[in-house]
């Protein structure tokens, strides 16, 4: 096997040693670590150029000495055999189901000489290397952490059912001093994404300048290389920590290169290890991942002679901004339309806001308590969460137009609820038109108590619009004709008739019972 040639570097070295320090051919040998015989035909090939030592200064460039030295044998020689469009190769990999074998197969098919398939595939990746150059990143201080889930997962065992779920594992890496974090997560939802970075603020002990995301769904909503968009919930949360949130560009694992390494870190160095553990809550597995990523952090790291949380508490932390006061809560916001009924639905529940606003798109803020309402940035509504079955209904009566809020009123006292007083008293409905029982609530009967009685109906809607002194000719005009009704019906159905009677004799004689209705229907 030939040996390999000099570099014109090293050739320089053979001329100093000989013409400059005056060694002999063997002490020449021995230092540079080849032949004799090769420091003499190095020398042959000097004579044979006309050079002397020290070379003249044109021969600075090695690329002049070897054309001297090595006439005809400068650079690349052209090939014998042709060598493939790496342009055209590189674009064809980038179409679906091409390979490189595919490539190399039709290659050689058109140059039946051409190299072979391991060439091919070596030359190719080491054209990639040089049109592809990677850019090395400078990380400030405090500037920068990078968020990601691992691809793999812990597995937790329902202890009743025994059924397996896997958790999955959120990792954090600060930029300058790669100081990690992780913990397990029940899945990658948006509440997910917003608690384990809560958490994470809480474990640094202070907030960064930016967080760098991959482009996950649930918290970008519009993937964009120059100007994603943030769920409301993410841009909100990244409001209340005076944070900035800049989301990798998708497909480019690069930007986010700190947390690629964190996760394969996280991989070897915590799943690997409880892999052999069985877990059967969130919690015991939180427990168990703790201790070993203090271990993570605090080994020392080959190459920077200091550990993660060594050069956490020199580079990031001074650098970090202050926690609020208070966390952040975790709230999911809608864009719902206001319905004809003046309610939005928020996840099952219809909430009221001011009639006023039919037809027009509110934003909805909805937290496990409350629910707010905005419109064009106002609070326009804030409800409490409703509970039990979805489908309910949150009605503020402020919300209500006049005559729906009048009709409200006039139902439930048919139905003997209890009113708000402040609705009772306010100066369209005086306090007097409703009897009070003990407790200080205002009731009065029941609408179905009196089947068919018209009278009734009409004689509490003039009472509680003329009052009762105004009321009571018109009360017995109606009742009149409700008893006459009554008759035509004890003709056609003499019982039922008969309970009716003896339900309105009952109720006459019931403390509820209001006077002027009393002493007509004795008197009838």
């Amino acid at each position: 096997m030939p040996t390999e040639r000099l570099s014109m570097r090293r050739i320089r070295d053979l001329l100093r040693l000989k013409y400059a320090q005056g060694l002999s051919s063997r002490a020449i040998a021995s230092s540079l670590s080849i032949s004799k015989g090769g420091v003499g035909a190095y020398l042959s090939r000097v004579r044979a150029a006309g050079l002397s030592w020290p070379l003249p200064p044109d021969l600075d460039d090695d690329d002049a000495l070897e054309l001297l030295l090595f006439p005809g044998q400068v650079g690349s020689r052209v090939p014998e055999r042709p060598v493939p469009d790496w342009g055209a190769v590189d674009r064809e990999l980038r179409r679906k189901g091409v390979t490189r074998a595919l490539l190399w197969e039709e290659y050689r098919a058109a140059y039946p000489e051409g190299y072979g398939y391991a060439w091919f595939c070596e030359h190719y990746e080491a054209w990639k290397g040089r049109v592809r150059p990677t850019m090395r990143q400078t990380h400030l201080g405090g500037d920068k952490v990078f968020i990601d889930f691992s691809g793999d997962g812990i597995e937790i065992v329902d202890p009743l059912t025994g059924e397996v779920s896997e958790a999955r594992l959120f990792v954090a890496a600060m930029g300058a001093s790669s100081y990690t974090y992780a913990e397990a997560r029940p899945a990658e939802t948006l509440e997910d994404w917003i608690g384990a970075q809560v958490n994470l603020f809480a474990f640094l002990g202070g907030v960064p300048r930016m967080v760098v995301p991959d482009n996950p769904r649930a918290v970008i909503v519009a993937p964009d290389r120059h100007e994603p968009g943030l769920n409301r919930t993410m841009a909100a949360m990244a409001e209340h920590y005076d944070v900035a949130v800049l989301p990798a560009r998708p497909r480019k694992l690069r930007d986010k290169a700190k947390v690629e390494a964190a996760v394969l870190v996280a991989q070897r160095w915590i799943i690997a290890r409880l892999r052999n553990r069985r877990f059967f809550s969130i919690a015991q597995v939180n427990a168990a991942i703790r201790p070993l990523l203090d271990e993570i952090n605090t080994r020392i790291m080959r190459g920077y002679g200091a550990s993660r949380a060594d050069l956490f508490a020199t580079l990031d932390r001074p650098a970090l901004s202050r926690l609020p006061e208070v966390p952040y809560v975790f709230a999911r916001w809608s864009r719902p339309r206001v319905a004809p009924d003046y309610h939005v639905e928020i996840e099952g529940f219809f909430y009221s806001v001011p009639f006023g606003l039919i037809r027009e798109t509110v934003e909805a803020r909805a937290t496990e308590r409350t629910v707010e309402i905005f419109h064009r940035g106002r609070r326009i509504a804030s409800h409490a969460r409703g509970v039990g079955r979805r489908g309910g209904h949150v009605t503020d009566p402020a919300h209500m137009p006049r005559a729906h809020r009048l009709f409200a009123i006039r139902r439930s006292t048919w139905n003997q609820v209890p009113v708000d007083l402040a609705m009772a008293r306010s100066p369209k409905w005086p306090a007097s038109t409703l009897p009070a029982d003990p407790a200080g609530r205002h009731r009065v009967p029941r609408q179905d108590a009196f089947h068919g009685q018209t009278g009734f109906h009409g004689h509490q809607a003039q009472t509680l619009r003329l009052g009762n002194i105004r009321s009571e000719t018109g009360s017995a005009h109606r009742l009149g004709q409700s008893h006459r009704t009554d008759a035509r019906r004890h003709r056609r159905h003499p019982a039922r008739t008969g309970r009716q009677d003896q339900d309105q004799r009952d109720r006459a004689q019931s403390p509820w019972h209001r006077g002027p209705m009393a002493g007509s229907h004795s008197g009838a």
